[in-house]
């Protein structure tokens, strides 16, 4: 059985300009964005939940797979996107919620959340055994990695049942830290070659002796270091020549591209860059609710400013009550006083806030912003003042002047870079994309 993964990744090893942007967020407004760029593009959507945000036992953000392919559904259909170009992948999935626990422990909770990504339909897996659990070395070696990947494939394979040759695999050991480092950063040494082949051999070798052939064919991406990275105030900007060896070794495998991971931030030649050296999926998530955040902050400024709009609260001191009031998603992140805490938890790369916007007293303040603005004409000033490129496109006929519009088109700014570097040149020329139109 083909799949559309199988399709891109041929299509990226043949040296066409092919890719696919992995959307790993479950914000509404992002997720609206994103129904709204396939739609412009005629493209597929790749969604992605990570183990901490949706598992069996809710997540950060209280869904089980099950909900959250629910939530993609129901949004997707309301954009008018077809469930047939919608893919869902889970991202991380293996023992890391359970770190602290032992090894064997946190393997058999890893098993059961990977089933019930299966079982709810997710198809793009990635199996991410790489981390250290409470009884563990520090650092894994690649066999123990491989072996806990293996057993967490065959747990995806039984619980997709007849399903099973839908799903397609993500493996690797070299994986960035969900989210972002949280360390400062100026460079990061590119995945050598030897190590690529060593964990690839590897995973392919124990696949084989626990009789999971079927499975090891249909892996179709492994997670390398590329040297692009992220963390609170810095961007390590991609550099093709340190990463030319490694493009180069991929070939030795067939079916197999890269995915690259924490590529949020990088300028838009680097996404194509990143496709012509196979990288075929390009991760994003907090840049996009970084975006989405500017946009909110931008029309609380708005708001406040609007003759004839009454608003009282700003959404931000909201979400920054709320996250004083709950400090464990950003605490061990954000060092520094309190002016610089503060300055972080608002402003910060690795976007800490994107795990509070679901709580419902900031839910409720978003809300009411919408409403706020709602009231009353948005005056074309202020939009021109705080968020110029949405005033352009009004000024182009391309945008209404509504709250929710102007921030899906401002994420939708972060997925045009993406999706201008995925889909095929024909003109030997990068091409030139804007904004999806937003109605």
């Amino acid at each position: 059985m083909t799949h559309p993964l199988d399709d891109i990744v041929a299509a990226n090893r043949r040296g066409e300009q092919q890719g696919i942007t992995s959307v790993c967020s479950a914000h509404p407004l992002v997720l609206e964005a994103a129904c709204q760029r396939a739609l412009s593009d005629g493209s597929l959507l790749l969604v992605e939940a990570t183990c901490n945000q949706v598992n069996q036992e809710g997540g950060y953000t209280g869904m089980t797979p099950a909900d959250f392919r629910d939530a993609v559904a129901g949004i997707a259909t309301r954009e008018g996107l077809s469930k047939s170009r919608v893919i869902l992948g889970g991202d991380h999935l293996g023992p890391s919620p359970w770190q602290g626990l032992p090894a064997e422990e946190a393997m058999a909770r890893a098993e059961a959340m990977v089933g019930t990504y299966a079982a709810a339909g997710f198809e793009k897996l990635h199996l991410d055994a790489s981390m250290a659990c409470s009884d563990d070395p520090d650092v894994l070696d690649d066999t123990t990695v491989a072996r806990r990947s293996a057993r967490l494939a065959r747990a995806a394979e039984a619980a997709a049942g007849d399903g099973r040759d839908r799903l397609r695999y993500v493996v690797g050991t070299e994986v960035p830290i969900p989210g972002g480092a949280q360390e400062h950063l100026d460079s990061l040494a590119v995945t050598d070659t030897a190590d690529l082949r060593a964990t690839l051999q590897t995973h392919r070798e124990v696949f084989a002796r626990e009789g999971l052939d079927a499975a090891w064919g249909r892996v179709r991406a492994v997670v390398v270091q590329p040297g692009v990275e992220f963390g609170h105030t810095e961007v390590v900007d991609f550099v093709p020549e340190a990463a030319h060896e490694l493009s180069r070794a991929i070939h030795a495998w067939p079916d197999l591209a890269f995915e690259a991971h924490s590529t949020d931030y990088q300028v838009p030649q680097t996404y194509h860059e990143l496709v012509v050296g196979h990288f075929a999926i390009l991760k994003v998530g907090p840049a996009l609710t970084f975006a989405m955040r500017e946009a909110l902050f931008a029309l609380d400024h708005i708001a406040e400013e609007s003759p004839g709009i009454h608003w009282p609260t700003p959404l931000r001191e909201t979400l920054e009550a709320e996250m004083l009031a709950v400090p464990r998603y950003w605490q061990a992140y954000y060092e520094g006083d309190a002016a610089e805490q503060r300055f972080a938890r608002a402003y910060s790369l690795s976007d800490r806030c994107r795990y509070y916007w679901s709580r419902p007293r900031v839910a409720d303040a978003m809300e009411g912003l919408f409403g706020a603005l709602s009231t009353a004409p948005i005056p074309l000033t202020l939009i021109s003042q705080y968020l110029p490129g949405q005033y352009a496109a009004i000024r182009r006929g391309e945008l209404p002047a509504e709250p929710r519009a102007l921030v899906r088109h401002r994420i939708g700014e972060t997925l045009a870079a993406y999706a201008a570097a995925c889909r095929p040149v024909t003109d030997g020329s990068l091409q030139n994309d804007s904004c999806v139109t937003t109605t």
